[in-house]
Order: structure tokens, then sequence, then C-alpha cells
């Protein structure tokens, strides 16, 4: 019986993902663990494998690749050897069986058992696979990358190849892009015909619909100096959730000036420890997570969220931590931050944000978050003002530490040098008041202020 691939739910807030690459082609064979495709979905790149055995069968004309789906949304089926697939079966144009043995070949043969012959009523043509880099360096470099032949597993396009194909010198190329040749294939416009009145230009999709409609009124040219970028997926969630949270909140930011010598020497102590030690080294953001955890269990509005009507407060701190990637802007979460020790936090975020930068974290470690913590102190920043993650209660940011001279006694006029940092303290005012959210935040300095007491619970 044939098994049925959609698009996966990965992660409890998914609803929609981006089907990126094919990694498996129509009629390849399959064993459970395979890598069949990767999906994008709103902060990770995910590799989804196969639970099944069998024949790898994609629906002829499924325009599906490069598209946002929703989560359910069937993409291709799983049969066994001999078995039609339901597109087939419900079809007039039959499986053409190939010459064969007597016997069926075993699901370990490195040939598929049968070979088919496409419906080509819709006139589409079946695009090669490529990899996520070599997609985006083929648009930098103005390359057709659709006629092209990989070099890479399963015979997808990779890199390498693109790149060549960029060196390699033509004697009429024709530029166009994929969405644009798909475009003419649906219009039914002459791409050759319009490249010959576009000689050395890339056709786009603007130029296919012009073609297919010469009697629509001509948008603006844009300015050739400027660069257009499409938003990626994950820039356009990042848009939608911080608009959302300024529209909804209602967000003050307390600022606080703390003497953070102690902490700084701290740190120094721990990194002199792991000279010989394979373990992370805590960072800066690792000990104030573990101080703002503390502070969370004595002040648990500011670990709260608003639900509906209700004001849930949660006794378990999850604190998530503002990463900068490629991609975007990503806060993987490390769970129970309250109960753990300052080593545990740092090999848990070190793993996160490795795997935050690299694209293959799970979406359940983005999710479940408490309370999160933004670091913009290695760019030089000393104070800012950070956007709540909604649907929590309140964010803090952190600023650079700066050696400055301060009073120290004042009625004895002594000075000293200090290590300095500001602490940004943004809350939702729906939630909480000013004062509750001034003491958290004058906990929190008091602990950074005398680390040593908090740093061993």
């Amino acid at each position: 019986m044939a098994v049925e691939i959609v698009m996966p739910r990965l992660g409890w807030t998914m609803e929609q993902g981006t089907l990126v690459e094919w990694l498996k082609k129509d009629g390849d064979l399959v064993q459970p663990g395979d890598i069949m495709f990767i999906i994008e979905s709103d902060k990770a790149l995910n590799e989804v494998e196969s639970f099944e055995s069998g024949i790898f069968r994609i629906p002829p004309g499924s325009d599906v690749l490069g598209r946002l789906l929703p989560v359910g949304t069937l993409l291709a089926y799983i049969v066994q050897p001999g078995e039609a697939p339901p597109f087939e079966a419900a079809s007039p144009v039959q499986t053409q069986v190939a010459a064969a043995p007597s016997t069926p070949p075993s699901l370990d043969s490195d040939q598929p058992s049968v070979t088919t012959t496409e419906p080509a009523s819709n006139g589409r043509l079946r695009l090669p696979a490529i990899s996520p880099r070599a997609r985006r360096v083929a648009a930098e470099l103005s390359v057709d990358w659709s006629s092209l032949t990989g070099s890479g597993r399963s015979g997808r396009i990779v890199e390498r190849d693109v790149r060549a194909a960029a060196m390699t010198p033509v004697a009429s190329p024709m530029l166009i892009s994929p969405v644009a040749r798909r475009a003419a294939e649906e219009l039914g416009v002459d791409v050759a015909a319009l490249a010959a009145q576009m000689p050395g230009q890339r056709i786009t999709r603007e130029h296919v619909e012009r073609a297919a409609h010469p009697t629509a009124p001509v948008p603006a040219s844009p300015d050739p100096t400027e660069n257009r970028v499409p938003m990626s997926r994950l820039r356009q969630v990042i848009a939608d959730r911080m608009v959302a949270s300024a529209q909804t909140t209602a967000s003050v930011t307390l600022t606080t000036e703390v003497d953070s010598t102690e902490l700084v020497r701290v740190r120094q102590s721990l990194k002199d420890a792991s000279l010989n030690d394979p373990r992370p080294v805590p960072s800066y953001t690792d000990l104030l997570a573990k101080l703002t955890a503390e502070a969370l269990t004595e002040h648990p509005g500011l670990n709260a969220r608003l639900q509906g009507d209700a004001l849930v407060s949660s006794p378990a701190v999850h604190v998530g931590f503002a990463v900068d990637t490629e991609r975007g802007l990503i806060v993987p979460v490390v769970r129970d931050v309250h109960r753990k020790s300052i080593r545990q936090i740092a090999a848990e975020s070190a793993a996160l944000v490795e795997q935050a930068r690299n694209g293959t974290i799970r979406p359940d470690d983005l999710s479940g978050g408490t309370f999160t913590l933004t670091n913009l102190g290695m760019y030089d920043i000393d104070a800012f003002t950070p956007i709540i993650n909604l649907p929590q209660c309140a964010i803090l940011g952190i600023g650079r530490i700066v050696p400055k001279q301060v009073v120290i006694d004042a009625a004895a006029e002594r000075l000293a040098i200090r290590q300095m940092m500001f602490l940004s303290l943004t809350f939702d005012h729906r939630l909480v008041d000013g004062a509750p959210a001034a003491r958290f935040l004058q906990r929190v300095k008091q602990f950074v202020e005398q680390p040593y007491l908090w740093l061993i619970n």
C-alpha cells in the first residue's frame, strides 16, 4: 500500500514549511533512515528521513519545490516494487515496465525495479535538484542552473557546478531565472525569441509576464544601482514578530549601570581553570543567565506570559539567548537554568549556538522560553532598547563592560577604576508594573556585583 509523504510538523508551533531541496528523485529506492528532502521551517533547515522501504514517487507536475506549504500537504509517495502510486492508478497513462528478469529485484539493488514515463500533458519540465548554497550563488552570479549537470550526491547541483558554469564562456548565453523559465512554460512564452530581443540581459519573471501580456501597463523600472534581495522566510518571520511585539505590548525599558568587577574576576578564574579542560568556558551571557534565573525565582512576575485573559507564571526558568546568524536572529532556549550549574549552562548554550548558526537546530530548541537575554556588548554597545520576545513578559539587554573611574567612597573622596556595565530591561507593562520590574533589575544588579554568592547555587 502506498505511503503518503507529507509536509511534517517539525515543532509544536510550526504551521507551514518550505520544501528547499529534493534529495531523492522520482523512482529512487529508499530505505529507513535515508534523507528524502530538506524542509525550511521558521528558523532552521531540517533533513527529513524516511521510515519506510520502497520506491520514492513524486506526482508529475508537482509544483511544491521552493513554495511555502501548510503542514500536512502531500509531497510524495513510497510504494512497493510493482505497485502503482495513486496518481498513476487514477490516470490513463500506465507505468511502462522495462525489460527485467522474471523475479522482482531486491530493495538492496542499485537500480529501481521499474521505470516510468511521466505524463507530458502539462508540458512542465522537472528542474534538477540544487543545494541551498548553490542556489544562492547562482542568483548572485546570474547563472541559469536549471540546465546544469550536478556533480553532488544523487546528481544534485552544488556550488562548484555553479561557479564552473559562471567561468565557462558560452557563444550565445541565455540568462533566465528558474522562476522565469517556469512562468514561460505556464504562459506559453517562447524564451528563445525573448532572449533574442534581450541580448546579454537576464530574463526575469516580469519580462516573461510582459511578453505574455504586452498590453498590460509597464511598471516603473527599478533603479539599476539598487540591490534588491527578496526577504527570506526567516526574515519575514522576524519582521512579523517584531511588529507584533511592538504593536501589542506596552513596553517600557529600565536601564541601570552595574559594577561588574567581581563578575570579570569570576570569568577570568574560569578561563584560567579551563586551560586543560575541554569543556566550553562560560561566557558573560552564560553567567548572566544563571544570575538572572536566580533573580527570576524570587520575582516570578517577570517570568510570566499573557495567555488569553490569564497571566501565566512558570515555576521553571527557560532562558532564550538571542543569536546572530547569517540567516537572521534566532533564539535557542536553555531549559531549567535555575537548576543547572554554570558549566552545564555553558555546554548547552555553546552547542545550541553552533546548531543555530549552521542551520541544524531542532524546532523544539527554539520554543518554550520564559525569559530572553540579548548581548550586544561585543559590538561596543553600552545600552539599548531590546524588543520583547512574545509571549514572554520581559527581555534583558547586556551592554559592554568598560573600565571607568568611579566614586567608591564619597565621604573620603576616594576613586577607583571599576569594570562597569549597563543592563537594559524591557518589560510589558500590561503584565507587570514599573516598581516590581525595577526591584527585579535591582536584584540582578546585586547578584552581578556579588556573583560568588549566587553562581554556586
